[in-house]
């Protein structure tokens, strides 16, 4: 059976079927278990299932994904959480040294199947440390596995894929997503596979390829662009690695014509990526130049309200990105 429950909601409920389901699964992280976590994803979970399988930490995001990792390797499943994306940087050299190449270096001897969840994202004028969208610094990387979801559906089916898969996921949860996204979710188990992208709007003038919260404001702005006729195809790419490119290039050949969108900064950005893909593998297809919608190169989301909404990417400006490549 389902009904209508936000991301927030279905996170915290694919957390708890999956820590009933399977004794392994254990989840740690900063405030997860008597505040339940600061924006209450984890509510609930300490009372339930006790200290030992949720477990709050010093603030050590280097020490949280050691002790996951090193977990894994002993047959758990663990869920640490990065409490905001901003603070992922001293676990860094776990997650890229050790986590990514662990079953390489053992000769497939051992996996690590840890799920990192990361609250990630602007909004709510959070301003410096609580507001990067920084996904792409783990994409790069060969071994790890990483999703961004935009709706409450696909945070519960990946998260439960996530939690089950044998090899580690970094699992990005745009924090303005929590309560604002709501959809049909089913009480039951099930799984959203991680890998394919999803066509979220059919269109024939030309295609959108976005992720997370960009989603939404990019479906916002498809909508208002059909007012004056122009019939914008919205590509959510919510595996960002591996990138499904069967999806992205079947989208960009029927419709000849590519607007790429991402909160992330422009410079050597996800957008770098797909555009490099589209140019070499389906540029006779083009119509048009490849163009991008983007957070600006800025050292960090200011605090100031003026300079914030200045900063925000929104559906204001996609409408801008998609008319201006609709002319040509």
């Amino acid at each position: 059976m389902a009904r209508t429950i936000n991301m927030l909601e279905a996170i915290n409920e694919a957390l708890s079927q999956e820590m009933e389901r399977d004794e392994r699964v254990f989840i740690l992280g900063e405030d997860i278990g008597l505040s339940g976590g600061v924006f209450k994803v984890t509510d609930g979970l300490l009372d339930k299932f006790g200290e030992e399988r949720v477990l709050d930490t010093p603030l050590a995001e280097g020490i949280i994904i050691a002790a996951a990792i090193g977990s894994s390797m002993m047959g758990l499943r663990p869920v640490p959480e990065i409490q905001f994306a901003d603070f992922i940087t001293p676990a860094v050299e776990q997650i890229v040294q050790q986590a990514s190449k662990l079953r390489y270096r053992s000769a497939g001897g051992y996996s690590c199947p840890i799920t990192i969840r990361v609250c990630c994202g602007a909004g709510g004028g959070s301003g410096l440390y609580h507001s990067q969208e920084n996904a792409t610094w783990f994409v790069h990387e060969p071994g790890l596995k990483v999703v961004m979801p935009s709706t409450a559906y696909d945070a519960k089916g990946m998260l439960l894929a996530a939690i089950r898969d044998p090899d580690p996921v970094i699992f990005f949860e745009h924090k303005s997503l929590y309560r604002q996204a709501k959809s049909e979710v089913p009480e039951g188990d099930y799984t959203v596979p991680i890998g394919p992208a999803a066509v979220r709007r059919e269109g024939r003038d030309l295609t959108i390829l976005t992720y997370g919260f960009m989603t939404q404001k990019s479906l916002d702005a498809a909508e208002q662009m059909a007012q004056k006729g122009v019939e914008a195809e919205v590509v959510e790419i919510r595996t960002l690695a591996p990138i499904d490119k069967t999806t992205i290039l079947d989208s960009v050949r029927k419709t000849n014509k590519a607007l790429i969108v991402h909160e992330d900064k422009k410079t050597m950005g996800y957008g770098a990526e797909l555009a490099a893909i589209l140019s070499e593998e389906a540029f006779d297809d083009l119509d048009g130049p490849i163009m991008r919608v983007t957070g600006p190169d800025v050292p960090a989301i200011p605090f100031s309200p003026n300079l914030d909404k200045a900063w925000q990417v929104n559906t204001e400006k996609i409408v801008a990105g998609i008319e201006k490549l609709a002319a040509y």
